[in-house]
């Protein structure tokens, strides 16, 4: 049942966020995509450490959905999108362009190769979120201010 429960949030958060982004600025956005990222990465981590059963179908949309964001990611970084909104976007994304064209470039094909396994088993899948996950680091230390 909490597996079930968990599949219905990955899904509505799927299908809600895109709409929900939609109308939000790009600060908003790109925070949305993120807070997306965490839970998916949250619940990818449980499924490998065995805090929650391996389901098949919950780790290819967690899959999808890091594909998605990747995919979504770099066009809520528009110049006036430096400040405000609690943004913790660092300077270095606009006055290092290549560089994080470079990192956006490999999140999103990493995600895209990762979707693409397709895994039907916990092996596999760590592998595919391995993949992804190897880019958080990246963005997080080169791209992002941390503020607490």
């Amino acid at each position: 049942m909490m597996l079930r429960s968990m599949f219905a949030a990955v899904l509505a958060v799927a299908v809600i966020l895109p709409a929900a982004t939609a109308a939000a600025g790009p600060i908003e956005d790109r925070q949305a995509i993120m807070k997306g990222n965490g839970r998916d990465t949250k619940m990818g981590g449980e499924m490998l450490k065995g805090v929650v059963p391996f389901d098949a179908a919950v780790a290819n949309k967690i899959l999808a959905n890091y594909a998605a964001a990747a995919k979504a990611f770099p066009a809520h970084f528009p110049a006036n999108s430096k400040t405000g909104g609690d943004t913790e976007a660092s300077s270095a994304i606009w006055t290092m362009p290549a560089d994080w064209k470079i990192a956006t470039d490999k999140f999103q094909k990493d995600t895209a190769a990762a979707a693409a396994l397709k895994p039907t088993d916990a092996a596999t899948f760590g592998k595919a979120f391995g993949m992804v996950t190897a880019n958080c680091k990246t963005c997080h230390e080169g791209f992002r201010i941390k503020k607490n």
